[in-house]
């Protein structure tokens, strides 16, 4: 018996134990911080209708927000088709839920662009962009990040948080759904947020 690699073995397993052990600690003792956290701040920007939208818009319903941009090739399309099928799924269930999706490149992400983007998924999402640095205030004011790539042909695309958030009635983040997450896991979500 190679008892080299059963002492390491053995090491493994107590360090991964130690680790679950302080997780664990730290889950109790501090609690989930992300759930009902406080994120955002005060904004003005334009909707995909070339309207005056602002941080009411995220209150007195449950909601769900979308960081991205029109010019993506996977990750956004991809969202947005999901998010539709969220919706359609829900029927009358989620007729109060409202989902955003904030351009954080609105450099490109005119009103038009945006409703058109939008529109190609569902009626049901509302595109929103605005100048620059009123949008940088809002993607800090949600910690979300976001980058400009340059690409190899002189264009740029945009690296950025790829989650949902969803904001329960007072505008308070709730939980999140990630990327590619389970059909069955973000719908029990969106309907704990409804439901509160």
């Amino acid at each position: 018996m190679n008892f080299r690699l059963l002492r390491f073995g053995l090491w493994a397993v107590i360090a991964a134990l130690s680790l679950f052990l302080v997780f664990t600690y730290a889950n109790t003792r501090f609690g989930n911080k992300a759930e009902g956290a406080q994120l955002g701040v005060p904004f003005t920007l334009i909707d995909q209708n070339g309207a005056p939208i602002t941080e009411a818009a995220f209150k007195g319903h449950p909601t769900a927000l979308f960081f991205g941009f029109t010019h993506c090739p996977e990750v956004c399309p991809t969202t947005l088709f999901e998010m539709a099928g969220w919706l359609k799924t829900l029927g009358d269930e989620g007729k109060d839920l409202r989902v955003f999706f904030i351009s954080v490149d609105p450099e490109r992400d005119t009103p038009d662009v945006m409703k058109g983007y939008t529109s190609a998924f569902t009626d049901r999402i509302t595109g929103i962009t605005g100048k620059p640095d009123e949008v940088e205030k809002l993607l800090k004011g949600w910690k979300i990040y976001a980058k400009k790539v340059p690409t190899e042909n002189g264009d740029y695309t945009m690296d950025h948080t790829a989650s949902v958030m969803l904001l329960d009635r007072d505008a308070r983040l709730k939980s999140t759904i990630d990327y590619k997450e389970s059909p069955d896991i973000a719908m029990k979500k969106l309907r704990l947020l409804i439901a509160g």
